[in-house]
């Protein structure tokens, strides 16, 4: 939710800021807004898909999004040991290092955190953040979402409330979804139906309960239709028209225009015109994960494919050091995937509009 009276800043150079600081998140939202674009936001799970996600934003000139999950978390802490807080801070930690050489602005944010897995996870690093600001430091993460669509709306927006006093403290932006996804994510499944258009009756419901900016700003998830995972195009009925008609009838409630800061969850497979759609009625952030699961993997493949004698010690033979060295088919990966966030940049019109 953008905040009360605030106009976009005029566009400027300064001197590059690997990690966003909550300012300058709050003006990558702002810009967005105000110059009709969006930031992907891609997951993360290891060091390599953060250097890839961060080598496709500089290689766009375009700041971003990085995000973890909590299968993603668990994993970068050890796959035996599946600590989603130790791994949520060590993907952070590599990232603010290795983003000071690339000269893009980076966010840091938590994905698709359902009510079940709050205590474990987002409510300690808002704790942790909290005691980072106290000490007059940034905190590490710059927002952080709370997925209520497996719960009744009401619910949902009374543990957003608390949430959002809770990111305030941190000096975070809280996200939050109103309606559901369809499809899986991460271990949470949503059946495809009616429930994934969100109204403006629950829009209205949104506002009365966390405010248009002044209890804090957040950013919202409203459904179109959206389904995480695999789709081809027209497989799923996308109605980015939703989101103006929703912008434009609470706005005339509250007295605001556009008044929601928006998230596109599910995008993979969404054709050009919905997405140019989507970014005109206000979304500022789309996930990306499943395109660029597989453009990280794809070229993984082409390489064993390719040289299975050298990665394979086949009919006795010693194979090929410089075929089996995780380096080799890692570049390619790094590169393939850094590709796939390019392409997203120019389709949501945010490359060449780094902030540094």
């Amino acid at each position: 939710m953008a905040d009360s009276g605030r106009t976009a800043p005029r566009l400027f150079r300064r001197t590059a800021m690997p990690i966003a600081t909550p300012e300058v998140y709050a003006e990558m939202i702002d810009r967005a807004k105000a110059g009709k674009f969006a930031y992907p936001a891609v997951n993360i799970t290891s060091s390599q898909t953060v250097t890839a996600a961060i080598q496709g934003f500089a290689e766009a000139e375009s700041d971003g999004i990085i995000q973890v999950s909590v299968g993603g978390a668990e994993y970068a802490s050890g796959s035996t040991i599946k600590n989603r807080v130790s791994g949520t801070l060590a993907l952070a930690a590599y990232a603010t290092e290795v983003a000071k050489h690339y000269g893009v602005t980076i966010a840091l944010h938590t994905d698709h955190c359902v009510k079940k897995n709050l205590d474990s996870w987002v409510r300690p690093l808002l704790a942790l953040e909290a005691e980072q600001v106290k000490r007059g430091e940034n905190p590490t993460f710059q927002s952080h979402m709370f997925d209520g669509s497996d719960i009744p709306l009401d619910e949902n927006l009374v543990i957003a409330a608390e949430l959002l006093e809770l990111s305030q403290a941190a000096r975070t932006i809280l996200e939050i979804e109103v309606g559901v996804v369809g499809g899986e994510e991460d271990g949470h499944e949503a059946e495809i139906n009616e429930k994934l258009y969100t109204t403006a009756e629950d829009g209205l419901k949104t506002v009365e309960a966390l405010g248009a900016g002044e209890k804090g700003r957040y950013l919202t998830a409203l459904t179109f239709g959206n389904v995480h995972g695999v789709y081809k195009p027209g497989a799923v009925k996308l109605r980015p028209s939703i989101l103006a008609d929703i912008q434009r009838e609470v706005g005339a409630k509250i007295g605001k225009e556009s008044p929601f800061d928006l998230v596109f969850h599910g995008g993979s497979g969404s054709t050009p015109a919905e997405i140019a759609e989507a970014v005109d009625n206000g979304v500022i952030k789309m996930n990306i994960d499943t395109d660029t699961q597989y453009a990280f993997t794809r070229p993984v493949v082409a390489h064993m494919f390719t040289n299975y004698d050298g990665v394979l010690k086949v009919d006795g033979e010693v194979g090929n050091k410089k075929a089996y060295d995780p380096r080799a088919w890692g570049k390619l990966a790094e590169a393939g995937m850094a590709a796939r966030i390019v392409e997203a940049c120019q389709q949501l019109r945010s490359a060449g509009t780094r902030i540094s």
